[in-house]
């Protein structure tokens, strides 16, 4: 696929996959995301995947559009995990994040906290984590079949 195949199909998904490894074992796991000049911002709590991460930012994003089993597109991205700390950084990821999310259900690490729910909750549960994958390189592959899923 051309470059701007790879980046129409980042563009209009919604949820990837970050595959990342701590040197003894590949975690994969489904994210929320947003692909943005040339990067992709996504949003967790503290985890296994954010700990993986942090230790080794070297990641793996992968998205596909899937029409049939005959007719579907996939990205693979490989890039650098980068954590938002300034508030400069979490105020823009968030603007991005909601702008292009917020049609959809999101995830409780985006909603607005509700004092009465969240009492118990320390600032660290509360807080998402935000953070953006700057991409290094992205190759994308595709199969469309021209039965659209009719037998000859």
């Amino acid at each position: 696929m051309t470059p701007e195949q790879n980046e129409h199909v980042l563009r209009t998904g919604l949820i990837g996959r970050i595959g990342c490894t701590d040197g003894k074992r590949v975690y994969i796991v489904p994210v929320t995301y947003v692909f943005d000049d040339n990067a992709i911002y996504a949003h967790s709590r503290d985890g296994l995947k954010i700990e993986i991460m942090r230790k080794n930012p070297n990641v793996c994003f992968e998205v596909e559009s899937i029409e049939s089993m005959t007719n579907w597109r996939s990205v693979i991205v490989t890039g650098m995990y980068h954590e938002l700390k300034t508030e400069n950084e979490q105020t823009q990821a968030l603007t991005i994040l909601k702008d292009r999310l917020m049609p959809y259900l999101l995830s409780e690490t985006m909603r607005p906290q509700s004092p009465d729910l969240d009492n118990k909750k320390t600032d660290k549960e509360r807080k998402p984590i935000l953070y953006r994958i700057e991409i290094i390189e992205m190759s994308g592959r595709f199969e469309k079949n021209a039965f659209h899923g009719k037998l000859p």
